[in-house]
């Protein structure tokens, strides 16, 4: 299987596809999220493996975006636990570190360890582990990466200060996307929709009340600017049910009561 990733070997992307697909993949690696849905339009790749939001940044808007511009297909999702570590050229040490590259994600989460180094520029870059290996092929001293551990050892750096991440329980939620029309699952528990309600007061409201009254859990709701409307926005919802025939009559009775409503895919529940 030909598996998309945001990244090079050793990315956090990278040991999710594996995660979930298991070892016995092709990897397509792209240094961008945008170049990632024409993969699978040009079928250079049959699934795509992209991260949607951290516990501790939150929601990644243009991936949503993404996946609503081409049309994309939710299949499953997996929460990974984020490990951040520094690394750098066997034989570095903290002092001798001036400049820290990774991706803004990254650096974001591993603010709060920097306040101790004043002296250490932080740097953004495109990929984690794409970093790791530029200090490595370059043999680049006084420069560290932040990266996963997998990064470390397959880039044979030294990881000179680990877990680094401000908040130690630190976790990345990844969709796994196709381009295939979504189908239906009677064994899928949770599902993902995006929805346009009216401007009327309570309109939102309503639409909420519907899921609950249908047992359906709601587990996520992100609203999203309406590009063309301005000041209207759409919402795009997660929600988890014990039962696909609740799931069906609700999304039916939703579909009365908003303007517009895409599912963007049918899946099975990762743990987090």
């Amino acid at each position: 299987m030909r598996v998309a990733i945001q990244g090079i070997k050793g990315s956090f992307h990278h040991i999710v596809a594996e995660a979930y697909f298991g070892k016995n993949i092709n990897l397509v690696e792209c240094m961008s999220f945008s170049e990632m849905p024409n993969l699978l339009h040009n079928k250079k790749a049959e699934v795509i493996v992209m991260a949607i939001e951290n516990s501790i940044a939150g929601a990644i808007l243009p991936n949503y975006a993404l996946i609503d511009d081409h049309k994309l297909t939710i299949c499953g999702e997996f929460y990974l636990p984020i490990h951040h570590n520094l690394m750098a050229l066997d034989g570095q040490k903290m002092e001798d570190i001036t400049e820290v590259y990774s991706h803004p994600m990254a650096l974001l989460q591993c603010h709060k360890f920097f306040n101790d180094y004043p002296g250490i520029k932080l740097i953004e870059d495109t990929d984690t582990a794409a970093v790791a290996k530029r200090i490595q092929d370059n043999k680049l001293m006084g420069v560290a990466a932040i990266a996963s551990s997998l990064a470390a050892e397959i880039y044979n750096l030294e990881i000179i200060a680990p877990e680094i991440q401000t908040i130690k329980d630190n976790s990345t939620r990844f969709f796994i996307l196709t381009n295939a029309e979504s189908k239906k699952s009677v064994s899928a528990d949770k599902a993902s929709i995006k929805f346009i309600t009216s401007n009327d007061t309570g309109s939102l409201a309503e639409v909420l009340t519907i899921l609950a009254k249908h047992h359906l859990n709601l587990s996520k709701i992100q609203s999203m600017p309406v590009i063309d409307t301005p000041w209207k926005y759409a919402f795009f919802a997660d929600f988890i049910f014990d039962n696909y025939a609740d799931y069906y009559h609700a999304i039916k009775e939703v579909k009365e009561k908003t303007e517009a409503l895409n599912i963007l895919g049918e899946y099975s529940k990762n743990k987090r």
